[in-house]
C-alpha cells in the first residue's frame, strides 16, 4: 500500500503546483491588462468580471487616468491606443499639475469655461477635465474629437468674450507665424478680467516685453519658470495674463513705452543689449575703407542675443539703398541673422539711376524713390565722386557716384531736383512698437539731421537696430595724407553721434 499512496501524494503536489502556476500567469496578465496597456477588464481576454464602461482606473500617484472612458472614445477607436500611451499620460499628468497649482492661486476654477489653443492631440484638455474643469475645448487645424474641434491659433472659432481661461502650451506661440494674429485672437474669446496661460521657450527680457506687446489688452499678473516634461522643451517659462476692462487699443497701434507727446525714452530691455554690443573704434583708422569694413565682423546681431518671436512684423530700411545688391542682397539677404523670419524690405533712395533694378523685386522689397529728409520738400541732388574715382559704366553700381543733398559746395557732378520726405513721420506711419525693425543709414552726411529728427518726433524708439555710416572728412585712398572735402564732419564728431544714440540706449553699430 505504501507505494500506491506515494504516487498519490507525487500527483496532488505537482497539480496543485500548476493550479498555483496558472493563477499567477492569470494574475500578471490581469496587471498587464490595467496598469500597462491602460485597458479594463471588459477587454474579455483573461478577465472574467467586467466593470462599468466609465470606469476609468487611476495610476496610483499620477493623480491622471490612464485610459480614456468608453463615454470618450470607444474601445475600437484607433485613437484609444495613443490615449493610453505613455507619453500620453506624462503629458496629462505635467499639465494637470500645472493646472492645479493655477487653481490654487485662483486663476482657474472648477467652474471656468477653458480653452485650449493649439493642442493637437488633446493632452491639456483631457488634464482639464481629469481636475474637474468639465466645461473645456481644444482647437487645431486638424479636429480630435471629442477634445479637440478645428480651429487655428490665429482664427478660433467662437465669439467675443466666452472663456474664463486660456491656455496655450507646448511653446506653440515661439513658433506660429502669425504671433500678432494668435495673441489677438486670445485676447478677443477671452472675458474681460479672464485668465490667459501661455507657455514659452524663450527666456530673455527682450522676447518677454516683445511678447507683452502684443498682449496689449491684457495686464501681467505672474511670471515664473518651469521644467519641462520631455526634451522637446526641457525649460518652460509660464506666463499668466489677464484681461483689462475697457481697454482702447488706439486705432491697432500700441503707444510706445516712454512716450510723452512726440518724444519718447527707449525701453530698459532695450538698453539691456546696448551693454552687450562690441566695442565703437575711438580711433580715427589710417585707413578706414579697411578698419570699418573688417568690423562688421565684430558686430554683435541683436538676433544673436535674443528671441525675436514675438513681434508683429519684421521689417528692414535701407536708407540711402544704392543698387539692390549693394547691401540689400549682398549683406542683409545673406549675412543677417534673421531667426528664419520673413522681412519686408523698403529700398529708400533717390538716385535714380538705380530704380530699374528694383523692377525686378517688387514682390521683395518696396522701392521709395525720394530722400529721406527732415521734412516734405523739393532738394538738389548732387552726383558726385571722389579724386581718382572714375565712373566705369552707366549700368554699373561701382562707379557711381555717391549721392547727397543739399552739397556743401558744387563740385561739377550731377545736380537734380528731387522730392525729399519727412521720413521720421513716415517711420511713424509705417511701422509700429510691435513690430521688429532694422535700419541700415548711409546716406551722405544727412545722418547729423536725420538721427535728432528721429529723436525730436519719438520715431527713434521704433527701431530695434541701427547699422550707421557717419561721413567725416576722412583720410583719401587715393591722395596719401589728404582729407576728403566732401563732408564738414571730423571723426570725433561722428564717434559723438555714435555715443550719444547708445547711451540713449540705442543699439547702433558703425557701418562702412
Amino acid at each position: 500500500m505504501e507505494p500506491s499512496t506515494g504516487k498519490l501524494s507525487l500527483f496532488r503536489n505537482i497539480l496543485a503546483r500548476a493550479l498555483l502556476f496558472g493563477v499567477f500567469i492569470l494574475v500578471l496578465r490581469f496587471a498587464y491588462v490595467v496598469t500597462i496597456t491602460g485597458e479594463s477588464c471588459n477587454r474579455g481576454d483573461f478577465c472574467f468580471f467586467s466593470m462599468p464602461q466609465s470606469f476609468n482606473f487611476v495610476i496610483p500617484g499620477a493623480r491622471v487616468s490612464a485610459i480614456v472612458g468608453n463615454d470618450a472614445v470607444s474601445r475600437s477607436d484607433p485613437r484609444r491606443e495613443l490615449y493610453t500611451s505613455k507619453e500620453w499620460i506624462r503629458a496629462v499628468h505635467f499639465y494637470s499639475s500645472v493646472f492645479q497649482d493655477l487653481i490654487s492661486d485662483g486663476y482657474l476654477s472648477p467652474t471656468s469655461k477653458s480653452l485650449c489653443v493649439e493642442t493637437p492631440l488633446g493632452q491639456e484638455v483631457f488634464a482639464l477635465k481629469e481636475i474637474g474643469v468639465e466645461d473645456s475645448i481644444g482647437v487645431f487645424k486638424k479636429a480630435a474629437k471629442p477634445l479637440v474641434v478645428k480651429g487655428e491659433g490665429h482664427q478660433i472659432p467662437f465669439d467675443d468674450n466666452t472663456f474664463d481661461f486660456i491656455f496655450t502650451g507646448g511653446g506653440r506661440l515661439d513658433a506660429s507665424s502669425r504671433p500678432s494674429d494668435f495673441t489677438a485672437e486670445i485676447a478677443r474669446t477671452l472675458k474681460p478680467e479672464g485668465f490667459a496661460v501661455v507657455h514659452i521657450k524663450a527666456n530673455d527680457t527682450y522676447s518677454m516685453n516683445s511678447l507683452l506687446d502684443l498682449f496689449n489688452s491684457c495686464k501681467l499678473v505672474k511670471m515664473h519658470d518651469m521644467d519641462g516634461f520631455d526634451s522637446s522643451m526641457p525649460f518652460v517659462r509660464e506666463i499668466v495674463l489677464r484681461k483689462e476692462i475697457g481697454f482702447l487699443n488706439h486705432g491697432g497701434k500700441k503707444i510706445p513705452h516712454g512716450i510723452s507727446g512726440k518724444k519718447c525714452s527707449v525701453p530698459g530691455h532695450k538698453r539691456e543689449l546696448v551693454e552687450k554690443a562690441e566695442p565703437l573704434i575711438e580711433e580715427e583708422p589710417l585707413k578706414p575703407w579697411i578698419t570699418l569694413k573688417r568690423n562688421i565682423n565684430n558686430v554683435k546681431y541683436l538676433p544673436s542675443m535674443v528671441d525675436i518671436s514675438f513681434k508683429n512684423r519684421y521689417v528692414y530700411v535701407d536708407v540711402g539703398a544704392r543698387s539692390y545688391g549693394s547691401s540689400i542682397g549682398s549683406w542683409f539677404r545673406k549675412q543677417y541673422p534673421k531667426q528664419n523670419k520673413t522681412f519686408h524690405v523698403y529700398a529708400i533712395e533717390a538716385d535714380k539711376h538705380f530704380h530699374q533694378q528694383y523692377d525686378l523685386k517688387k514682390k521683395t522689397v518696396t522701392l521709395l524713390p525720394y530722400a529721406a529728409w527732415v521734412r516734405n520738400e523739393t532738394l538738389r541732388f548732387e552726383i558726385n565722386r571722389d579724386p581718382g574715382q572714375e565712373e566705369v559704366s552707366e549700368l554699373m553700381d561701382k562707379g557711381r557716384g555717391m549721392g547727397r543733398i543739399q552739397p556743401l559746395q558744387s563740385s561739377g557732378g550731377e545736380v537734380d531736383e528731387i522730392q525729399g520726405f519727412d521720413f521720421a513721420e513716415w517711420l511713424k506711419n509705417t511701422v509700429t512698437e510691435s513690430d521688429f525693425v532694422v535700419m541700415k543709414m548711409d546716406v551722405e552726411g544727412t545722418e547729423f539731421d536725420l538721427i535728432p529728427r528721429l529723436f525730436k518726433t519719438g520715431a527713434i524708439c521704433l527701431i530695434d537696430e541701427i547699422f550707421l555710416e557717419c561721413h567725416y572728412n576722412r583720410w583719401q585712398r587715393c591722395c596719401p595724407g589728404q582729407r576728403s572735402t566732401k563732408y564738414e564732419k571730423n571723426y570725433g564728431q561722428c564717434l559723438q553721434l555714435f555715443t550719444s544714440l547708445r547711451e540713449s540706449g540705442v543699439l547702433v553699430h558703425q557701418w562702412w
